[in-house]
């Protein structure tokens, strides 16, 4: 489902088996690899009972269509088991996931004062300038969520060097100087022209 809406490695490494949240808080799934007909098989061995959501067998929701039509169909296409293949497919992108975000901490392009320096990008991989940006953006809520095509111009904006202004959000910008990117919001008119009579 993250691949059919474009996801870079950190979603494609989703549903992590042990997902970390702000507070300290942990998010565990340990039968995440574990596949439903083995999982009941060993439940019954055990003589457990357990309660089965009843939502699983419609295909009400996109998972349930995913698993149903689309996983069966790609398994006997690729005739092989392929949630075996995408469970070590998402450990290798976590991995790589890790390296990016360790990489992008250890450049530390963002700075307090909210700018983006652009230098401690340059002649860096793209996928670090996509997450840098990404950062960025977050820092900057009435930024908004550009759209992809947005967030490209912007991205391939910033690697050309040189300066640069998108609209972003519905009232502010991207201005970069080459060197540095942020996020300014124009003063009012009204605003202007009390300046300009003092």
């Amino acid at each position: 489902m993250r691949l059919a809406r474009g996801s870079g490695t950190a979603g494609l490494a989703a549903p992590r088996p042990v997902q970390p949240f702000h507070g300290g808080r942990l998010f565990l799934r340990p039968l995440l690899g574990i596949r439903a007909a083995e999982l009941r098989r060993l439940l019954t061995d055990a003589g457990l009972q357990w309660r089965e959501d009843a939502s699983n067998a419609t295909d009400q929701y996109s998972r349930n269509r995913m698993r149903h039509h689309v996983l069966p169909a790609w398994e006997q296409a690729a005739g092989r088991d392929a949630v075996a293949g995408t469970t070590l497919a998402r450990e290798l992108l976590d991995e790589d996931d890790v390296a990016l975000t360790r990489w992008l901490n250890e450049l530390r392009p963002l700075r307090r004062d909210g700018r983006l320096d652009l230098a401690r990008l340059a002649g860096r991989p793209t996928a670090l300038w996509r997450r840098a940006l990404h950062r960025w953006l977050a820092r900057h809520p009435a930024a908004g969520e550009p759209s992809r095509q947005a967030f490209a111009v912007l991205l391939a904006a910033l690697q050309r060097g040189g300066p640069c202004r998108q609209s972003l959000g519905r009232a502010g910008f991207a201005l970069s100087d080459g060197k540095y990117l942020r996020y300014a919001i124009p003063e009012p008119e009204r605003v202007k022209k009390r300046r300009r009579a003092r």
